[in-house]
């Protein structure tokens, strides 16, 4: 059911969201709801597979009280863009029969039972993927996935029940977590504040307990950024671990999907349920050959940390930004967020490592070899090849869009001229190309790609580095109820879409919180196909400072 429109007050959105008392698929008393919310709150999918199988609650019972929960926060925090109400309580019932029936042949996944929300980008077969814009749910021409994208495929088959999907901006191209689709999503620790983008969606809904853990991507900052904001791990495995076949593309040859959950443990058995090479997706061939295999909870141990060496980015910690958007707007490290950062330091060193600041350690000048990864001549293949596989019978190309809509879809995912926004000039024109035949791909892509690599593993070397430690963000997560610097915030930035270029593994992992009361988080990266060594390293440092607090939602809305 579509969750659409502003609406105002609580008793409203009961009514308009679909899930107003007595309708999240059967009736619970107010004393189970009371025993679940002690129960539930935080949970994790250790201590619910444990209530499973003592038979505490059924999934059934689970799934109704994530769904009346989205039932009375949604219209304030505008996470969770779509409930499939039906399709949920249908797996929930078949899980519940599996259950009853048992037997020596009855094995849980490793996911079983676990209520789970997909961004809405990522395709559910006979679910509207709306790529968070408002061309995608044109009414008579929505963009109805014919089938699973293979991660969503990968999530089912071990056992997660899908609440529904997240809210996120257009095409995932912002900081921040406004959308065409469904409108603005709020921070869960304070409403009037940006959750950051484009995973904003997931994240709120994650972090605010309306689902148990959750799917983000990521083309340069968007699983890393709004985690950070919201208290929350997200994970982003190295590039090829997991298949992003089936997710509509921002600019294909820098996505990446991972899982967003609200503690480590959660986050690796996810990407155990996740990873593995897929046919739809060249990035993964071979991957199984190249990884840290799962399950990856074998490598979370309280003392990862011990003996680790890591370094601190200089471009990142910089005073002065040596990043300039197009606004001409520099993007320094904030002081607040370093005083944040060098507190986290401290715990990292107090856990046993080693935390090196060196101006040697990828300065302002790898900044330039990111740059010369040339990616934008490729879009229109990335959205061509997803919408031959993922898209509606009616729109299988980018032409058959237009054809059947009458108007183009937007250069943003097919590479055309941009047109200005908020006073930005026009992004010229890009001509377009296929990757695997243009002749200038080496140049473009390949070679600057394999040169920006090499020099991140250099750097590792010779300092006897095992990987990279910074702030998530270079800011807090700002304020949208009124201007920043003479205009409405467009998220809080960062300078971590660097690690997409060259396709390393990152995470995410609570870090504190800043005076104000929002979230900081410390960002986490390593080399490629260490990604069990990277859960290990977040999970000692969850442990050693136990920083995430879940925040205390509201029921009214601040914003009109």
């Amino acid at each position: 059911m579509r969750l659409s429109g502003w609406i105002a007050g609580a008793a409203a959105l009961l009514i308009g969201s679909g899930l107003a008392s007595g309708q999240t698929g059967g009736e619970l008393s107010s004393k189970q709801m009371a025993a679940m919310d002690r129960d539930l709150i935080e949970v994790t999918i250790p201590r619910l597979g444990g209530m499973y199988a003592s038979h505490k609650y059924a999934v059934t019972q689970v799934v109704q009280w994530y769904t009346a929960r989205i039932g009375r926060y949604n219209g304030i925090y505008r996470a969770v863009q779509d409930v499939d109400l039906k399709g949920a309580l249908a797996v929930a019932a078949k899980e519940d029969a599996e259950a009853k029936a048992g037997g020596k042949g009855f094995v849980r996944g490793p996911l079983w039972g676990v209520p789970i929300v997909i961004k809405a980008n990522t395709s559910i077969a006979g679910q509207v993927t709306t790529d968070g814009w408002e061309g995608f749910q044109i009414k008579g021409h929505e963009l109805v996935a014919p089938k699973d994208a293979t991660v969503v495929a990968k999530l089912k088959a071990a056992g997660a029940v899908i609440l529904g999907q997240t809210n996120m901006p257009d095409f995932a191209a912002s900081d921040t977590n406004r959308s065409t689709a469904f409108g603005r999503t709020g921070n869960a620790y304070d409403v009037r504040f940006s959750p950051g983008g484009s995973s904003g969606g997931t994240v709120t809904a994650v972090t605010a307990n309306m689902a148990v853990l959750g799917t983000g991507t990521d083309t340069a900052n968007s699983i890393r950024m709004p985690s950070s904001t919201s208290s929350v791990v997200g994970l982003l495995p190295t590039r090829g671990l997991v298949s992003i076949a089936g997710i509509a593309p921002l600019d294909w040859l820098l996505d990446n999907t991972g899982p967003i959950a609200r503690d480590v443990t959660d986050a690796a058995i996810a990407l155990g349920a996740m990873a593995g090479e897929d046919g739809l997706d060249f990035k993964t061939a071979n991957s199984a050959g190249k990884a840290e295999g799962g399950p990856y909870t074998p490598y979370l141990k309280t003392d990862a940390l011990k003996g680790k060496r890591f370094g601190v980015p200089a471009f990142i910690v910089k005073e002065v930004a040596a990043s300039v958007d197009a606004s001409g707007r520099g993007n320094a490290l904030r002081p607040e967020t370093r005083a944040m950062f060098m507190k986290a330091v401290e715990e990292l060193r107090a856990a046993g490592a080693t935390v090196v600041f060196d101006d040697t350690i990828l300065p302002d000048s790898y900044l330039e070899m990111i740059r010369a990864i040339k990616t934008r001549s490729y879009r229109r293949e990335g959205t061509e090849g997803f919408l031959k596989e993922f898209g509606p019978a009616e729109y299988q190309s980018v032409d058959a869009y237009q054809k059947a809509v009458g108007t183009a879809l937007p250069g943003t995912i097919t590479g055309a001229p941009v047109a200005p926004v908020a006073g930005q000039p026009a992004r010229p024109t890009v001509a377009q190309a296929v990757l695997e035949s243009d002749a200038e791909a080496e140049a473009n892509y390949f070679a600057p790609q394999r040169a920006a690599l090499a020099k991140y593993h250099e750097t590792l070397e010779r300092l006897h580095l095992d990987g990279m430690v910074y702030p998530a963000t270079q800011m807090p997560p700002p304020d949208e109820t009124m201007a920043q610097d003479g205009r409405l915030s467009g998220g809080p930035h960062s300078n971590t879409g660097w690690v997409n270029n060259i396709g390393v593994p990152a995470i995410v992992v609570p870090g504190g919180f800043y005076p104000s009361g929002l979230p900081f988080g410390l960002e986490l990266s390593a080399r490629q196909w260490k990604d069990g060594d990277l859960l290990g390293w977040a999970f000692a440092y969850e442990q050693a400072t136990k920083h995430r607090k879940p925040p205390v939602l509201v029921e009214q809305g601040l914003l009109p």
